[in-house]
């Protein structure tokens, strides 16, 4: 064999093992994440207010009642920010939401990307790991979704609209008065983003 030849199958095995070293590091990375956000999820909702344990006097709405331009609560842990925490049940899935977006921060767990669940346009972002919204594509048109912020108050959806966008289609992601929740996440092969559109059930408890 020529030493042409050599290169050649010396090339290859450098991109085989890059590519084994890479997926090794992947699924580290993913299996962390996962860690992560369960932990989190923990401490969550260890110290934040629990559905029905907010004490409200007599005749006062809650506060996104009141005024829904009203900042989200948030509560610190481990040196993050967190405004709730969202659950799927069809994905037997529930996970803390961060404050800000940012792609340290999405090592972690789903964080906002925009908006208030007050104003009814909240959009939550999160890495496509299996353990955060790697099995998004999975739910159905009509699937519940809820949110659950630090305060106590629960927030109920349903699912209406599974589409992809480009990437340089970001800003659909919060434009349009259609959807009062948005998710989405990268696809598999990374060049579109899967996404989930919810509306608000009829009621919401708090």
């Amino acid at each position: 064999m020529n030493k042409r030849g050599l290169v050649c199958i010396a090339a290859g095995l450098a991109l085989v093992l890059a590519a084994g070293c890479l997926t090794g590091y992947n699924v580290v990375e993913e299996k962390q994440a996962g860690e992560n956000a369960e932990e989190a999820l923990g401490l969550l909702r260890t110290v934040s207010i629990k559905p029905g344990e907010l004490e409200i006097p007599e005749g006062l709405p809650q506060p996104f009642e009141v005024d829904p331009q009203v900042q989200m609560s948030e509560i610190e842990i481990d040196g993050h920010r967190y405004v709730g925490f969202l659950s799927i049940p069809s994905l037997e899935l529930d996970l803390p939401v961060m404050s800000e977006w940012s792609y340290p921060n999405m090592k972690t767990a789903p964080c906002r990307y925009w908006g208030s669940v007050y104003l009814d346009n909240m959009v939550i972002c999160a890495h496509n790991y299996v353990n955060h919204f790697g099995r998004l594509g999975n739910v159905s048109i009509g699937d519940p979704v809820i949110f659950t912020d630090v305060d106590g108050n629960v927030f109920n959806y349903t699912v209406s609209e599974l589409i992809q966008l480009n990437p340089n289609q970001t800003l659909n992601m919060v434009k349009g008065l259609d959807w009062d929740l948005t998710l989405f996440t990268c696809t598999t092969s990374g060049r579109q983003r899967l996404t989930v559109r919810c509306v608000r059930a009829e009621e919401s408890a708090t």
